[in-house]
């Protein structure tokens, strides 16, 4: 990485900065029964046998069984204390208990399943207001599908899939503002969803637009830049300097998108959100990436 960028822990890959925790979001479907990368980085970074990892299910509709298929997951990996909470009314997420939890957890983890469900349940809450205070202290968020949706501060509400922008193809709707300056998308690759991130960034030019595949993390660190892990790819559209027709788009008609920036990036890259730029790879993971081909 440049001289100018914060120093590398002990061959990881991963930044020794200070202040905000990192930030995993996952495209869905990670590895959890092979290597499982993205979930042993989550759990390393949660403090391994030492941590305290607070597993939220709001999203998911397989209600305690997700907390518990994450339980066993994360105590597989190590990690010394795993509970699960799912609050499903605001007034739940509002009970000063939740929050406490936060207050003394390593790592948060939110699984999938609807990202506007989680955001109506706990956006804006004592538990939302908890999560906040957990990324500024320096614990690990992560949140994969809808959690990792959420954790934004504009979301996908809703949306169709195909690879052509067209009018009115996406709702955006308020996330819960950990990450800001983006808008994230999930099982990117695999449901074919490039169409309705140009359209975001057509119809919102200053927002980021993170499309992640699955088994694939971008782990957003304290200085703003970009990790890429995981199987697949990350993609970024920079629509600063696009021309589009958007604002004059009427029913469901393709859009005039020209001049966005597109940016694929598999494991191993780094890529900075201020600047809006690649970073140079990050030599050992593109070795390693080679090696297992």
């Amino acid at each position: 990485m440049p001289d100018t960028l914060p120093a590398m822990t002990d061959g990881g890959g991963l930044r020794a900065v200070g202040g905000a925790g990192p930030v995993m979001m996952i495209g869905g479907a990670e590895d959890k029964f092979r290597d499982r990368v993205i979930l042993s980085t989550f759990a390393d970074l949660a403090g391994g046998s030492d941590g305290h990892v607070i597993v939220i299910s709001t999203a998911s509709s397989l209600g305690e069984a997700a907390n518990e298929a994450y339980r066993e997951l994360f105590q597989g990996l190590g990690i010394a204390e795993v509970t699960g909470i799912r609050p499903e009314e605001r007034a739940e997420a509002d009970d000063p208990a939740a929050a406490k939890l936060l207050a003394e957890a390593t790592g948060v983890f939110l699984t999938g399943g609807n990202q506007s469900r989680l955001t109506q349940v706990v956006g804006g809450t004592k538990l939302g207001d908890a999560l906040s205070n957990a990324h500024d202290r320096g614990v690990v968020l992560a949140g994969t599908s809808a959690g990792a949706s959420a954790l934004a501060a504009h979301m996908v509400a809703f949306g169709r899939p195909g690879p052509t922008p067209k009018h009115r193809m996406v709702t955006l709707a308020a996330g819960l503002g950990i990450v800001q300056g983006v808008v994230i998308d999930q099982h990117f690759e695999q449901r074919g969803r490039i169409g309705r991130l140009l359209a975001i960034v057509a119809g919102s030019p200053s927002l980021l637009g993170v499309g992640l595949d699955e088994d694939t993390c971008a782990i957003v660190h304290a200085d703003q830049t970009i990790q890429v892990i995981g199987r697949g790819a990350v993609t970024i559209v920079d629509g600063s300097h696009v021309k589009t027709d958007a604002y004059r788009g009427k029913g469901y008609r393709p859009l005039m998108v020209s001049g966005a920036v597109l940016h694929s990036l598999p494991a191993g890259y780094w890529f900075d959100l201020r600047a809006r730029k690649l970073l140079a790879a990050d030599d050992a993971l593109a070795a390693e990436r080679e090696a297992s081909e």
